[in-house]
């Protein structure tokens, strides 16, 4: 293998891994571990193989197959090309999604082995979403409403495979924190849809942001988002305290409350703000869960 090669080799490797969106991974490996972890109280080899498989394989699966199917709308969309999406050259069209399968498959064998029907069945739920949202033929991502809806299981199920595989009770206060994470996870999605009206609609791509326009899906972001914060308001403490994870979101929302079609790739600014609110209030969010553990 000349130098050439293996240099182009090293490139091909560095943008599908760029498409799995590196700076996202800990939105799914966290819930996981998080559920699993309050759950068992122990750190075991299914909570390492687990958070494993949610932090880089799911990731790559759910980013590495959208970027595949996208590529003709990506071409048009200026926030292609870095940390929001890699604009994956079709050459490594099938090798990234070689790649999605040959890292997913050992993990789900584990994650079956190990598990339970309940888990199984939640696992099943998470990796159909995963590949429907974008997959040819199903595209759920060209569904308005359906779009944010599968997006969000996309966060929220890793949770709730954690609880299943721990064997966890669903108590009152676990269904109001998986609703408003839910919940949560509409907002982003709808929310996220907005900077990409322009292109999706040139690019013949419907979403909830291009049916309902930029104003009414920006509101409705931030009324789901109070939503999840009212959510947590009745859940047990320290719960509540979750409630106030959904203000940032909502104040950096807040701003675009009467934008317009034209004016909503301004947006952008407010989700590149989004991604690093999402550090912040996973942070938060482990203090809580800390004090949880404590309690």
């Amino acid at each position: 293998m000349t130098s050439a090669t293996r240099g182009s080799l090293g490139r091909d490797i560095a943008q599908i891994i760029l498409s799995s969106r590196p700076i996202s991974w800990i939105n799914t490996a966290f819930p996981f571990a998080a559920a699993y972890l309050l759950s068992t109280r122990d750190v075991d080899l299914t909570l390492i193989i687990g958070t494993l498989y949610f932090l880089v394989p799911y990731n790559l699966a759910m980013y590495g197959i959208n970027d595949v199917f996208d590529y003709a709308s990506d071409l048009a969309n200026p926030r292609k090309g870095g940390i929001e999406g890699a604009l994956l050259a079709p050459r490594i069209h099938r090798a990234t999604l070689w790649s999605a399968a040959i890292t997913n498959i050992p993990f789900l064998v584990y994650l079956v082995i190990v598990g339970n029907p309940a888990s199984w069945f939640w696992l099943a739920v998470s990796v159909f979403a995963v590949i429907a949202y974008s997959a040819r033929g199903l595209r759920f991502k060209e569904r308005p409403f359906l779009d944010s809806t599968t997006s969000s299981l996309h966060f929220v199920t890793p949770a709730i495979v954690g609880l299943t595989l721990a064997g966890a009770m669903i108590t009152p206060t676990v269904a109001l924190v998986l609703v408003a994470f839910f919940l949560w996870g509409m907002a982003a999605h709808a929310f996220g849809a907005v900077q990409d009206i322009g292109p999706d609609r040139e690019g013949g791509i419907g979403s909830i942001a291009t049916v309902i326009g930029a104003r009414a899906t920006v509101r409705l972001s931030i009324v789901l988002w109070t939503l999840a914060g009212i959510a947590m308001l009745f859940t047990a403490w320290p719960g509540p305290l979750g409630a106030l994870l959904a203000v940032p979101y909502i104040v950096n929302a807040a701003p675009w409350w009467t934008v317009t079609d034209e004016s909503s790739p301004g947006t952008n600014r407010a989700w590149r703000r989004f991604i690093t609110l999402n550090y912040f209030a996973g942070f938060l969010a482990t203090m809580i869960l800390i004090l949880a553990w404590v309690s």
